[in-house]
């Protein structure tokens, strides 16, 4: 395959996550004829939050932080999306992430529709004890709008099982009973799922395996480069080095180790592992891991490989580095990796793209598999949920795959497309509220 392809110029709002959101939502809505009203409808927010979050720092000092939650949809049932503390959290990544949950939910079957949440800090600057009181502090101040039946968080950048339970702590204790389905990835003790860690990178593992099934001439032993070694990178190249494959390369916030003749990937995942149970002033990253050859954490994207997989944050495949991709197959495991723009370049050079909305749903569906369990008060063995998961993966690609085939367009297009005709059709046949 040829690679001199030339990159599509930088346009204006190339990099906004919701002007991705929203042309791939326009395009997938004009295939399907949708009229301006219902493209209104589910294109809005159903309501958005801003909240101040003052906080006593562990100095004494006063600080107030912002905090937003975006319900996109509840035509399908409760709100559903993780919260992030990150320094870069915005209205407009945290309003397309929003929507990218209710297609998400959509297409594999699951009776949410998309919310997220996120406060503007940064983790690493924060002792325990002040990530504890910005986080109960942002729960009582969207109290109001959360509930097992209204909308369920769960982690995300940023966050963890630790931050899930004092959201659900902080509930419970307004609420004056125990709720559980408040949110979901808690730890097993406050009724999280078996499983639950370990969902994203395992749907991103079937997501790949029944994509590889439809393209010729791939190898059996993939070359993969991954770009994130946390919950979806680094625990979706462990589980596709145990399928055979081999990872060339694996990056972090720090840096990136290449192999061109596979990774040693658990002793990599091992290392990772020791390093995040160090404190954080000892905490060692990529970029100091012994034995591998070094490179660019940027250059990552652009490692001679079968298949790439970003799966750290969005706006990694742009207008700037998509002429200079090598893989045939992109499967994504981050939120809006790849830009519009970009998009359209992969398109054209005839490289796959199995889609965010996809490919990262595993998450999406192990939480909802939570909330099931935490309703009826009966869990399920870690077999029960990976199997369940398998089975749900791999009917949504099929569909998606076929819809891409009938439609002649690509597997993003075809997901939306999906996406959104089931979210319209549960629109109509419940009508306007008036």
């Amino acid at each position: 395959m040829s690679h001199a392809v030339a990159a599509a110029p930088p346009v204006k709002d190339e990099f906004s996550p919701f002007q991705a959101m929203a042309d791939r939502f326009e395009a997938a809505a004009d295939y399907l004829k949708l009229d301006k009203g219902v493209r209104d409808v589910l294109r809005t927010p159903d309501r958005e939050l801003t909240v101040a979050i003052p906080i006593h720092m562990d100095s004494g000092e006063l600080r107030v932080f912002t905090g937003y939650r975006v319900q996109h949809n509840f035509l399908r049932g409760p709100c559903k999306g993780g919260i992030r503390f990150a320094p870069d959290v915005n209205l407009d990544e945290v309003r397309a992430l929003a929507a990218w949950m209710t297609w998400k939910c959509s297409i594999v079957g699951i009776p949410f529709g998309g919310g997220k949440g996120g406060v503007i800090c940064d983790p690493k600057l924060l002792s325990q004890g002040e990530l504890e009181r910005i986080t109960r502090r942002y729960t009582a101040s969207i109290m109001d709008i959360l509930g097992p039946d209204r909308d369920v968080p769960a982690p995300d950048v940023g966050t963890n099982e630790q931050t899930m339970a004092w959201i659900m702590d902080t509930y419970s204790m307004h609420v004056r009973r125990t709720s559980t389905a408040v949110v979901t990835g808690k730890p097993l003790n406050l009724g999280g799922s078996k499983g639950r860690r370990e969902a994203t990178g395992r749907g991103l593992m079937f997501a790949m395996r029944e994509a590889l099934k439809t393209m010729k001439d791939m190898p059996a032993q993939a070359r993969i480069a991954v770009q994130g070694a946390g919950n979806v990178g680094g625990i979706g190249a462990l589980l596709l080095h145990r399928e055979g494959h081999k990872i060339v390369a694996l990056s972090d916030e720090r840096g990136a180790i290449h192999a061109p003749t596979g990774l040693d990937t658990p002793a990599v995942i091992a290392w990772l592992d020791e390093q995040a149970r160090q404190p954080k002033e000892k905490r060692k990253f990529l970029d100091s891991y012994p034995g591998e050859h070094l490179t660019p954490k940027e250059k990552l994207l652009e490692i001679e490989c079968d298949v790439l997989v970003p799966a750290a944050v969005e706006n990694q495949i742009t207008s700037r580095n998509v002429d200079r991709i090598k893989a045939r197959l992109i499967v994504e495991g981050a939120n809006g990796p790849t830009t519009a723009v970009a998009d359209e370049v992969l398109d054209r050079r005839g490289i796959v793209v199995v889609p965010d909305i996809l490919a990262n749903a595993g998450g999406v569906t192990v939480s909802y598999f939570e909330w099931v369990q935490d309703r009826m008060g009966y869990f399920w063995t870690e077999e029960v949920v990976n199997a369940r998961l398998e089975q749900t993966m791999v009917s949504s690609f099929a569909e998606v795959h076929s819809t891409a085939k009938k439609c002649g367009v690509s597997l993003r297009k075809a997901a939306y497309i999906l996406a959104l005709d089931r979210v319209a059709t549960v629109y109509r046949q419940r009508g306007i509220f008036a």
